[in-house]
């Protein structure tokens, strides 16, 4: 991506001013026009003041016109006078002294006689947000708190919670939030008493934390007296208001049940209210007040149905979506009390797919013995849809829904129909799906297996299908007689295949394949061993290190290890703890429910987690790129070579087998005789093999060297434009999670502390930024040789001392080498 355009980066448009001359002859004109009385001076004034809107709109400076638009403003046209506000208000707060100028203006405004300037004025002199004129505020909010005019008083009501955020004090000492709440329960007109219920419950919200006295206040406002004054005037109220009051209402405790009956009455018709935002926070206050009456709730839940499904149906998208989202968070609560529904929850051609997506995953839940043939019916009509994604969505419904053990017999077979339909992306979810039904009901592996042995794996591409079927392929090699076969040329193409979580499944299938087949299977088995042992993903030659000792040591414990008694799958674990959906569904009728997740976890900080990688540098510091010598990192790994060492290179050279490595194994006999192995299976319990496991497999791994050294650049550059087009061009060659020192990350105190250590590595910081917890890093390095570049993009998290690093190269067969030295560097920082 290309670094943000700055203002001044921008080319002038044909239609805006390129400079200052177009502000200064508007400055001249507008100067002219200011003392003038002659006939039609204000429609000059108001084209003058558009211009001068129309500039700042886009973004040109016009604050040199401030003493000139203060000027034009004494007339008694309306719309000039709005139109000065909003110039004034917007330059004001990055201009305290020019504000100055205002003052006097608005103040004189704040008394005229038309209550719309009175009220104009007054929300402009509380817009400046300049904590120098406070003192100018208190007398026109007080005199407008008490003004005749409902629409000044409405303006003033707001006007003290502006005042509060910018002065909390002068607020508390000039008495507002009293003369506020006997506004709020005296006043005529129904705005006025909804902004200074608004005003309030913002105030003491602010203040609960510190303050006893707001604490009091607050619960004084959820009393009976007060919560009743609400509700026998709700009908008055705009529909804002309605949902403020209710908003009020679902957080009071009623003293027992009669009164949350005769709360619930006096809603009632609120839920058939037109404006969708008014019914869901009714609805909201009825879950409330019921939570303890398990009959009544139930009750409720059958209540606001049908205007949930009636509001799901008309309005725009956006709004169905929305009522949609708080329908699934109650149908995922109670699927039961929805199940007879369900047609409800069909999808239709025009829905957008955001719409269909919560649609399928609302029949799942409510699927049941009654409706699950009608649902999966349904279900396989949206499989053959031309919308890809919305296909894929249908065909896991059908398997969850398989998964809930409903109908099993039946969802199976249409399952297999689906691998008949020879498109890509439905092969590939029905195999993963397959692969889940073949855990939890194993009964169903002949039929499966017989369908997909005729599927070829050339036609399978994606990761997750072609690790599905590698995993049957592994776990059912007894019933599937191309197994070895398929497994070998999978094994072939390791190369091509970058998918690390295919490879796995690559090693666990030849290893099951091995011990069931073991004639057929001994090669594939020993170049997938020797593929995994050298691949660059740490995970694969992990796993590859581990069967390969395992092996060593006994073959026998090898086969209980990698391929114990097959059990049955009973309960898949759910996304979502019972506790996050409770804090969601206490935070009904608001964005929980559509992101579904609390609100902590997308408003405080420290739950967001680490920050998504971006390839934007623009919103980063450019580091500094300055060393004065070459530094020499060579790449320390002594434990490397003994791993990889053979049986009988550890005796000629006498390295001990104990390494620290968590896959020690005992030392056995390498000048024992190879073993003879039959075509039937290893039984659990055989004796210890003795025979060299390197010729049975053909592995012939010699001992690895150390990596030469790697020599960087110190004084390397690189150009930003240049780091960017090289990050997208680049694939990822490493990408892994290490711990960080303590003592480095308490160095941690500002991005540029690592700049600098980083830099005295040779390692050089092209952009940085963040703040705790989290700081994010670019650095590139150049090897000496042969000017080759490693690119690294390093996250920081403070709170849980670990790195993340993601590494590109030009010469990715160095990048674990680099990567190594990288570690080392930043394992460093903070000692002495």
């Amino acid at each position: 991506m290309a670094p943000p355009v700055h203002q001044s980066q921008r080319s002038p448009s044909p239609s805006r001013p390129s400079g200052k001359g177009e502000v200064s002859d508007l400055k001249l004109q507008l100067r002219q026009l200011a003392g003038s009385r002659a006939p039609g001076t204000d429609d000059s004034k108001r084209e003058l003041f558009k211009k001068a809107i129309s500039y700042m709109t886009i973004g040109i400076d016009v604050s040199s016109l401030f003493s000139e638009m203060v000027m034009c403003s004494a007339t008694s046209d309306i719309v000039l006078k709005k139109m000065c506000y909003l110039y004034v208000s917007n330059y004001a707060k990055y201009n305290p002294d020019l504000a100055l100028l205002t003052i006097n203006f608005l103040q004189k405004d704040c008394k005229d006689e038309d209550p719309m300037i009175r009220g104009l004025a007054l929300r402009s002199l509380c817009s400046l947000r300049v904590a120098n004129l406070v003192e100018y505020l208190v007398g026109p909010l007080g005199s407008g708190l008490r003004d005749g005019s409902g629409y000044v008083r409405m303006v003033a009501a707001i006007g003290v919670s502006k005042l509060y955020h910018i002065s909390a004090a002068t607020c508390i000492d000039a008495d507002f939030p009293a003369m506020l709440k006997h506004l709020m329960l005296n006043d005529p007109d129904t705005q006025v008493v909804a902004n200074c219920l608004s005003a309030l419950q913002e105030i003491w919200s602010s203040e609960a934390s510190t303050s006893e006295e707001a604490s009091r206040e607050r619960d004084a406002l959820l009393s009976k007296p007060v919560i009743y004054h609400f509700l026998n005037r709700i009908k008055e109220f705009s529909e804002w208001a309605q949902c403020l009051v209710l908003e009020l209402v679902a957080k009071y405790i009623p003293s027992d049940g009669s009164e949350i009956f005769d709360i619930m009455n006096l809603l009632e018709d609120r839920l058939q209210h037109a404006n969708g935002a008014v019914v869901l926070a009714t609805i909201k206050v009825f879950l409330q007040l019921t939570l303890s009456m398990t009959d009544v709730h139930q009750q409720v839940y059958e209540r606001i149905k049908a205007p949930l499904l009636t509001l799901v149906s008309t309005g725009s998208q956006e709004q169905s979506y929305a009522v949609l989202g708080h329908l699934h968070l109650l149908v995922m609560r109670a699927p039961m009390l929805f199940s007879s529904d369900y047609k409800h929850f069909y999808c239709h051609y025009n829905e957008p797919s955001y719409v269909k997506k919560l649609k399928l995953e609302m029949l799942t839940a409510v699927a049941n013995e009654n409706n699950t043939y009608e649902i999966v019916t349904e279900l396989c009509e949206y499989a053959a849809n031309v919308d890809i994604p919305i296909a894929r969505e249908s065909i896991r419904a059908v398997g969850k829904i398989a998964l809930q053990q409903y109908d099993v017999n039946a969802i199976v077979d249409r399952l297999l129909q689906f691998l008949e339909m020879e498109k890509d992306y439905v092969t590939a979810e029905t195999l993963v799906l397959i692969k889940d039904l073949l855990r939890k009901y194993p009964q169903w592996s002949h039929d499966c297996i017989a369908v997909v042995g005729n599927i070829s794996s050339k036609n399978v591409q994606e990761p997750k299908a072609k690790a599905a079927l590698i995993w049957m392929l592994g776990e059912y090699a007894q019933d599937m007689a191309d197994a070895p076969y398929i497994l070998e040329s999978l094994i072939e193409n390791w190369e091509e295949e970058h998918s690390a979580e295919v490879h796995l499944h690559l090693l666990t299938a030849a290893m099951k394949c091995f011990f069931r087949r073991p004639p057929e299977t001994q090669k594939a088995l020993g170049a997938a061993l020797a593929a995994g042992i050298a691949d660059i993903h740490q995970d694969v030659h992990d796993r590859a290190l581990f069967y390969y000792r395992l092996l060593q040591y006994n073959v026998s414990v090898a086969e209980r290890v990698v391929n114990p008694p097959k059990q049955a799958v009973s309960v898949f674990a759910d996304t979502q703890s019972s506790e996050i959906k409770d804090r969601i569904f206490d935070e009904f009728n608001s964005l929980s429910v559509i992101f579904q997740k609390p609100s902590y976890m997308f408003i405080d900080k420290e739950h967001r987690g680490t920050f998504e990688f971006s390839d934007e540098l623009g919103n980063l510091s450019l580091g500094t790129e300055a060393a004065d010598s070459v530094v020499l990192v060579q790449r320390v790994e002594e434990n490397d070579e003994d791993l990889l060492l053979s049986t009988s290179e550890k005796e000629e050279s006498g390295a001990p087998n104990s390494n620290g490595s968590a896959y020690s194994a005992p030392l056995y006999d390498g000048s024992s005789a190879p073993l003879a192995i039959s075509n039937a299976p290893l039984g659990p319990h055989s004796p210890p093999p003795s025979f060299a496991i390197d010729d049975l497999l053909g592995l012939s791994l010699p001992a690895v060297p150390p990596p030469p050294p790697i020599n960087l650049n110190a004084k390397a550059v690189l150009d930003p434009g240049a780091f960017q087009q090289k990050w997208r061009q680049l694939p990822v060659s490493l990408s892994l999670d290490f711990p960080v020192n303590p003592r480095g990350v308490a160095a941690l105190t500002t991005p540029q502390a690592l700049v600098r250590h980083m830099q005295g590595h040779s390692i050089h910081c092209i952009a940085s930024g963040g703040q705790a917890p989290n700081f994010k890093y670019f650095f590139f390095a150049q090897k000496t040789e042969d000017a080759s570049l490693f690119l690294v993009e390093c996250v920081i998290n403070t709170s849980s001392c670990k790195a993340q690093i993601k590494v590109k190269a030009d010469d990715q067969s160095t990048s674990q080498a680099f990567s190594d030295s990288f570690q080392s560097a930043l394992s460093q920082f903070g000692l002495p």
